[in-house]
């Protein structure tokens, strides 16, 4: 029988390594792209035995890419599963949202957000879209509230969202019916106890900060890749085109200073 596949990129760390984590709890074969060897490294300790391939990939370099797609169906091959696609998780980026004032923000740093969170969304897709035909599979790409919204000195990161939300809608009318696609804008996410060994941590959150969500608690990557796979089940069929915020209401609450 042949076993459903994902590729998630920024697969090693954080939403990542819990969508991988999740996944293959479900039965997936999952490969996990992540440009950090170290991080790539842990994966492959942390999750023992089971048909996940890891490779260290900078998603933003088109002969990587190529070459890391090549992989991929030659792993599948070994597995004796047949060749497609079912499900691609464009996750990877930088993840710290300040680039410091405006006037002050140099053209390579600009381009180093859209670099590693556009153009690396682009090169994966092109190189997915063939085998996501074959299988009929989804596309998940990973936004933030952040392109809804804004704190000061974000204008990188918040530019390179937003281009993910509208790339999104574009790509499901490209690709449908065949493929669908959606977006997800996490929130607040902790993600400290899902990084490799050398960047953990385990932080302490305070009532105030619980107290912005109305849900009563700051998100989990959990809570991130339980929405991956439906939005790439079944129960997702007439979704497309959409992104969905994941942040436990927290943009759905005003609040004013005392």
């Amino acid at each position: 029988m042949t076993m459903p596949l994902a590729i998630i990129t920024g697969g090693a760390q954080g939403i990542g390594c819990a969508t991988v984590e999740r996944l293959l709890e479900e039965g997936w074969r999952v490969a996990a792209l992540d440009r950090d060897p170290q991080a790539v490294a842990e994966l492959d300790e942390r999750f023992p035995n089971q048909p996940l391939f890891a490779m260290a990939v900078d998603v933003s370099d088109e002969a990587q890419v190529k070459e890391v797609f090549q992989h991929i169906g030659g792993w599948q091959r070994e597995g004796d599963q047949s060749e497609g696609i079912d499900l691609l998780v464009n996750n990877a980026g930088i993840a710290d949202p300040e680039c410091g004032p405006i006037e002050d923000l140099s053209l390579d740093n600009w381009r180093l957000w859209q670099e590693s969170h556009l153009t690396g969304t682009f090169l994966c897709t092109r190189a997915a879209v063939p085998g996501l035909r074959k299988r009929q599979g989804a596309i998940v790409n990973i936004a933030s509230t952040r392109a809804l919204q804004s704190e000061p000195h974000c204008e990188s990161y918040a530019a390179a969202k937003g281009g993910l939300l509208s790339m999104t809608h574009a790509l499901a009318v490209s690709l449908g019916p065949d493929v669908r696609v959606n977006a997800i804008c996490p929130g607040w996410i902790e993600t400290g106890p899902w990084q490799k060994r050398a960047n953990r941590t385990h932080p302490e959150h305070r009532d105030v900060d619980r107290e912005q969500h109305p849900v009563g608690r700051v998100g989990e990557p959990g809570d991130v890749a339980a929405t991956i796979v439906f939005l790439a089940s079944d129960k997702a069929g007439f979704i497309t085109g959409q992104h969905l915020s994941v942040d436990g209401g927290m943009t759905r609450k005003m609040i004013y200073a005392d």
